[in-house]
């Protein structure tokens, strides 16, 4: 077990998180067709309460963990590092008994939330039996993060990359092998068959813990546990007010933002309903750019996460020796691979939208219009995510706050005003609350970006030179995977025929973008020499220099 560089723990977190992406969206094609209509319905209100409840835990613990797990390593005070992994499993432990009882008890409630006194589907007490099956997820997931959050802090990425790899595998597993059985050998009711693919999850999050206690066990001599009982000069009590103060801001924005996708989606239906569109219409062109245009751009999403997982340790780390150049270097480094690795990517999902909207769901009137703009909106997001990520690494919380609810304020006003300009100009409306989302989240980017600026003296020139070297490599990367989509546009009929044919655009896409970047020196601008010829020498892409 070996520590992770910044770019080397970022490419594995972001190649495991791939993976796992890829799992997830493949997986629910088996699994829909096992459970049926009914069944995915009973899934999603499982997922949904689970989803909310399961976020106050996992959202800010664990990076207030692994930040002060990396502060404290950087510092030599490994007994207070891990005394940190110990108060931190105490409150989440609490934590995460009180809201299973809570989940567990209230699972009718809940059920009464999503169906009420309706009938002909699915019945309140099956909706109970998968929301009560799924609540035991809430005693080993928490603790599960908890210790990804402590390894992450110590730079051990790839084995927090792996847990999660492993947690994902064995809950598919269960999930098709469980349901199947359930349903179509023993007989049972839909209900007990996603029940058992639910509870599932648990058993991954057991698996997943036991898989990093037993790498940690075998790895006490790199992992810094002191050896005597010598206590360093930090009470509990201010560990615990370092978790506290670190974690709250960070669960106060995901309710916030929580609060306003809820808030978000009601605006897009009701201003749907004022131009004219019907009820169903509405509601079809909401879940499609609230849920299923979004889940196709997941890929787009890795980058980001990974980059969260890497960034907040080594942040830290500089931040403790005061060295505010590497923080800006590393800053400028982080922005730099979203940019290079998420825009084309982007752009490719923009480009080949109506063939992987209908790949994945079949045909829909809306969903390739909207695919077209998604991604790039989410590209922003990503970009807004790191930088709140930096900014709270750096206990900047008034920042996050500020810059986060003004950004979701003037997204949540510009909704309606937007679609109603866009109407008018001929253009789709629902293209309006996209460019809400753009404009707020841009506005929120410019605010942090002035804050850093201002107090830490960071510059943005390795920025602009990024920008303006991926602008010749995004022109030829588009107009050849335009092309080959125009051509290759007669044999996109069937599911089979265009994965095949996206596939081909998307690897010759890829690679004429990697090519490009390569000779212009952009990938070593952003990956560094080192990491890029030690990719090269390993695909044999490089003669290896003696």
């Amino acid at each position: 077990m070996k520590r992770n560089s910044f770019v080397e723990g970022t490419i594995m977190a972001s190649f495991s998180l791939i993976f796992i992406k890829i799992l997830g969206a493949v997986y629910v094609i088996p699994f829909y067709s096992i459970v049926g209509e009914l069944g995915g319905a009973l899934y999603s209100y499982a997922y949904t309460v689970y989803s909310l409840v399961i976020n106050i835990c996992t959202t800010g613990l664990p990076l207030a963990i692994s930040k002060i797990v990396s502060e404290y390593n950087t510092l030599e005070m490994y007994e207070a590092k891990e005394r940190t992994l110990k108060l931190g499993n105490k409150i989440v432990f609490v934590l995460s008994v009180v809201l299973f009882l809570l989940m567990f008890i209230f699972a009718k409630e809940a059920a009464y939330l999503f169906i009420g006194n309706s009938t002909g589907g699915n019945s309140i007490e099956e909706i109970e039996l998968v929301i009560r099956s799924i609540s035991f997820c809430l005693l080993i997931v928490p603790l599960l993060s908890i210790k990804k959050g402590y390894l992450q802090g110590q730079k051990f990425i790839s084995v927090s990359t792996n847990s999660q790899v492993i947690e994902q595998v064995v809950r598919i597993s269960i999930i098709l092998i469980g349901s199947y059985l359930a349903i179509n050998v023993y007989h049972l009711k839909v209900s007990y068959g996603v029940a058992i693919a639910v509870f599932g999850a648990f058993i991954a999050g057991i698996a997943a813990y036991m898989y990093l206690n037993i790498k940690i066990k075998n790895n006490v001599s790199v992992m810094n546990i002191p050896k005597t009982n010598k206590k360093d000069k930090v009470s509990d009590k201010t560990i615990v007010k370092k978790i506290l103060s670190f974690s709250i801001p960070l669960i106060i924005v995901s309710i916030a933002m929580d609060l306003y996708n809820m808030t978000d989606l009601s605006l897009i239906i009701r201003g749907l309903l004022y131009l004219g569109y019907s009820a169903s219409e509405a509601e079809t062109i909401g879940s499609v750019m609230a849920t299923w245009a979004p889940k196709i751009c997941l890929i787009v999403n890795t980058v980001a996460v990974g980059l969260s997982i890497t960034l907040i340790p080594h942040m830290v780390s500089y931040l403790v020796k005061k060295d505010y150049k590497a923080i800006n270097y590393q800053f400028i480094k982080s922005l730099g691979i979203i940019i290079v690795v998420g825009l084309p990517m982007a752009a490719g999902i923009s480009l080949l939208s109506n063939e992987l909207y209908t790949m994945f769901y079949g045909y829909s009137e809306y969903g390739g219009i909207i695919l077209r703009l998604i991604p790039f909106s989410i590209l922003f997001t990503n970009l807004n995510f790191v930088v709140s990520m930096v900014l709270q690494s750096l206990s900047k919380f008034k920042t996050v706050y500020f810059s986060t609810f003004t950004g979701l304020i003037i997204n949540a006003t510009l909704d309606i005003p937007l679609m109603i300009l866009c109407d008018k100009l001929g253009i789709y409306p629902y293209y309006g609350v996209t460019f809400a989302t753009m404009i707020g989240t841009t506005i929120s980017l410019i605010i942090s970006l002035s804050s850093l600026k201002k107090d830490l003296k960071f510059e943005y020139k390795g920025i602009l030179s990024i920008l303006k070297k991926m602008i010749i490599p995004m022109v030829i990367m588009c107009a050849i995977v335009f092309g080959l989509e125009m051509y290759l546009k007669d044999i996109f009929n069937t599911r089979i025929t265009m994965l095949i044919a996206s596939g081909i655009c998307a690897l010759v896409g890829a690679s004429i973008f990697g090519i490009i970047t390569y000779k212009n020196k952009l990938l070593y601008d952003v990956l560094g020499e080192e990491y890029v010829n030690k990719i090269l020498y390993k695909f044999k892409l490089k003669k290896s220099e003696v």
